[in-house]
């Protein structure tokens, strides 16, 4: 498949079950390498890089979000928003970036609690922080609100749309549940190894 994401755009990948919407996240993530093709991120050709470099990069250029918060239990929700900066060695440590995320996606008041301490929902609000950290040219969420009841899952993609706009962030998400998405700059949707974009013709196609 061949597509372009602008920066900024807020873009939903859809599909049922095994139809490798997350093969394609982890693509995007530097996670898989393809067997063939090439996946430019800032103009940079990624199939290219070593696996020293590709670490690298991905904690600069990316950002994750994942079905579970995957928070560090024995971390306060500071140190779980300040790991990504500590493992790429930023020199640029300071709190007060993590500590106005936080406040941001409303947990100003749980910034020195431990991770296991506070509800699902404040979880994934601080796992959208912690993906914001070191700045991503892209942010990507896998499945972000599967472990959420509605009424948070609702909230959780109010704040990931609200700091989309604020930060003029580039977000790729995948998602089963639709409906509680409402309006996205892009919906592409995969099905039987294609993919199609608002209801249209073929877009693009994976190679046999």
């Amino acid at each position: 498949m061949s597509f372009s994401i602008e920066q900024g755009q807020f873009v939903l990948i859809v599909g049922s079950s095994g139809s490798g919407k997350s093969t394609l996240l982890n693509m995007v993530g530097l996670l898989d390498r393809p067997t063939r093709g090439k996946i430019f991120i800032d103009g940079v050709d990624t199939t290219t890089l070593n696996d020293g470099n590709i670490s690298s990069f991905r904690n600069q250029k990316l950002g994750f979000i994942f079905q579970f918060s995957n928070l560090l239990t024995d971390l306060t929700v500071l140190e779980n928003v300040l790991l990504p900066r500590h493992i790429g060695k930023s020199t640029k440590t300071t709190e007060s970036d993590a500590i106005d995320l936080l406040t941001s996606v409303g947990l100003e008041s749980q910034i020195n609690k431990r991770a296991n301490k506070i509800s699902g929902g404040q979880a994934q609000r601080a796992a959208i922080a912690r993906g914001l950290i070191n700045k991503p040219s892209i942010v990507l969420a896998d499945e972000p609100t599967g472990n959420l009841d509605s009424v948070t899952s609702q909230t959780i993609v109010d704040l990931m749309k609200s700091m989309a706009k604020k930060l003029n962030q580039t977000f790729i998400i995948v998602t089963h549940d639709r409906q509680h998405f409402g309006n996205a700059d892009r919906v592409i949707t995969i099905k039987d190894g294609k993919a199609f974009e608002g209801g249209q013709l073929p877009m693009m196609e994976v190679l046999p």
